[in-house]
């Protein structure tokens, strides 16, 4: 599979659905009414499905179950919410699996939730608006793995690929690379070009694997992108190798170890009640 063949997979997408498209809209509104964003978002039942899932899961710790989509959204934020429902559309729109990663559909959205909530516990303790401005890419940073799935699937390549990815899950971009020629962060903003998603969402996530060549305005958030994804990797999460090499690139990319070190803790604990 070559760079260019996987660049035709992404021109070759389909349109995204009319829903994720009501969402990037309301997205662009100064003022963000609940309502309105429950009306969107009840226009897809496999979305308000996903969102109560990801709402009851032991990720978030609410106390009593969440049977309703206005109650999931004024537990979870907006921002959470349109994070959960963004990746539930863009699954759907490019209906893949995730066996050449050990998983299913159900992996992206669980590592997804995992990111996504990786930053805000360590961001919580260091900048909230790196918080606000981090939660949607953390949230959607992995969803080009799908056309890479396709891609490894195609060249009949999956029982080599998912065996590297095993023994080099700290180094999984580096894997995407050898076998199709571009990382998940090529893909992923590449196919957010290709969909017209926000320039402030592609950003980090496009130079999260090669933070050397990040641009000045997104340096910060490529540099915590590509630390979470170490952190909560798709092959083995909270792995202790992956969390030493993650507070190497801590102190290398000159953020305090502190907070990061009780996010770690924090994102344990979460994990052991699941």
């Amino acid at each position: 599979m070559t760079y260019i063949e996987l660049l035709k997979r992404i021109d070759a997408l389909a349109p995204l659905p009319k829903t994720v498209l009501d969402i990037e809209e309301f997205k662009k509104t100064d003022n963000y009414d609940t309502n309105d964003l429950v009306k969107i978002i009840e226009q897809d039942p496999l979305m308000v499905s996903t969102i109560l899932k990801t709402a009851n899961s032991a990720m978030f710790g609410f106390v009593s179950k969440i049977d309703s989509l206005s109650k999931a959204v004024s537990l979870l934020g907006i921002n959470f919410t349109i994070s959960i429902a963004l990746a539930s559309g863009i699954k759907n729109a490019i209906n893949s699996q995730l066996v050449v990663y050990g998983g299913d559909s159900d992996m992206f959205l669980r590592i997804a939730n995992m990111q996504s909530n990786f930053v805000s516990l360590w961001m919580n303790q260091v900048d909230m608006e790196l918080k606000k401005e981090l939660i949607l890419p953390s949230f959607l940073q992995e969803s080009g793995k799908f056309l890479i799935n396709n891609a490894v699937m195609d060249e009949g390549k999956k029982d080599d690929f998912l065996k590297q990815v095993n023994e080099r899950f700290d180094d999984i971009s580096t894997v995407e690379k050898e076998f199709v020629g571009m990382s998940s962060a090529d893909v992923t903003s590449a196919i957010f070009k290709h969909w017209n998603i926000a320039q402030s969402i592609i950003g980090g996530i496009k130079y999260s694997d090669d933070v050397s060549k990040v641009l000045p305005q997104f340096e910060k958030q490529a540099k915590i992108l590509n630390i979470v994804k170490l952190v909560c990797n798709i092959s083995k999460p909270l792995d202790e190798r992956c969390i030493e090499k993650a507070r190497q690139r801590v102190e290398d990319f000159g953020f305090d170890l502190k907070p990061f070190d009780a996010a770690v803790v924090k994102m344990q604990t979460r994990i052991s009640e699941e």
